[in-house]
């Protein structure tokens, strides 16, 4: 079956860059504005992309230089079967922001993508001007299985023959919109459903979904090998409550890291830019417009 040409997941125009280490990346930019870029990164799970941060491109786009990549794996970007791992992600990220956007940004990345975005900023000192994290994954107090676990669960869910039935059973349209459900207080809006099954449905879509459901882009201890090591830059952390992470270590890690902050906008359940748009944008602009702690 011919698969359908996927739509462009922003209104914006849409370019490629080559990163060395992470292949060929696509991302949308609004260059209307004046000031400190903003650079999104969608989450990672069975069907994401830039889409996912529409609400947010659509409100600084004109206000400022905006920009969203479709990471590895996703979207419009390369999806080859090769290995994904934490460091892949991080790489394009950097590559990013060193070879496109060219300056200090402020960077603000969903769920797992949070841990990629503290790799990619304690690897490029100087591009991340600040960091926002919404539903950041790693303040668990559930510990990460370990890589020995995670490969062997990978190994299992990409068995010739199986890994793509299995996929097509966790991307059918009945799953994206229960999983996308959880995500949400009220309805899930028709839109993000179809995109997330539209994108879901490219050549090669399974490969990096497979790796992210071993839990393999995980990293153990997250807290101290990553955020812990933010010390330079302001941070904020917007969680209220998910169905597939939790915070509990969250507010004693704020204590104390001073450069850090939290805010609940409740309620949410992982999506506040979607459901709280104009409570998310104030949060924003507040943080941005504050100086830093110290």
């Amino acid at each position: 079956m011919t698969k359908p040409v996927l739509a462009d997941a922003l209104t914006a125009p849409r370019f490629d860059f080559v990163s060395e280490r992470a292949g060929r990346i696509a991302y949308y930019v609004d260059a209307g504005g004046e000031g400190r870029p903003l650079v999104l990164v969608h989450s990672i799970n069975a069907a994401p992309s830039s889409f996912e941060m529409r609400p947010l491109f659509e409100q600084y786009r004109g206000q400022r230089p905006v920009y969203s990549l479709d990471l590895p794996g996703f979207g419009h970007s390369e999806r080859g079967a090769r290995p994904y791992t934490p460091d892949l992600y991080a790489n394009a990220l950097a590559d990013f922001l060193r070879q496109v956007v060219q300056q200090p940004a402020d960077v603000l990345a969903l769920s797992l993508s949070a841990e990629f975005a503290a790799r990619a900023a304690l690897a490029t000192p100087g591009q991340v001007a600040s960091l926002v994290v919404i539903s950041p994954t790693g303040f668990s107090l559930r510990p990460v299985p370990s890589m020995r676990s995670a490969r062997i669960t990978h190994k299992a869910l990409t068995i010739p023959l199986v890994s793509q039935g299995l996929y097509d059973l966790v991307a059918s349209r009945p799953s994206i919109r229960y999983f996308l459900g959880r995500s949400f207080v009220g309805d899930v809006p028709a839109e993000v459903i179809d995109y997330a099954h539209a994108t879901s449905h490219q050549p090669g879509a399974r490969h990096a979904p497979l790796t992210f459901l071993s839990m393999q882009l995980f990293t153990p201890n997250a807290t101290d090998r990553l955020y812990g090591k933010l010390t330079d830059l302001p941070v904020l952390a917007i969680a209220d409550r998910d169905p597939y992470i939790t915070f509990e270590r969250l507010d004693d890690f704020v204590a104390r890291h001073p450069n850090w902050q939290r805010i609940r906008l409740a309620p949410n359940l992982g999506l506040p830019h979607w459901e709280r748009l104009p409570e998310t944008v104030a949060t924003l602009d507040r943080f941005w417009s504050t100086p830093p702690a110290g």
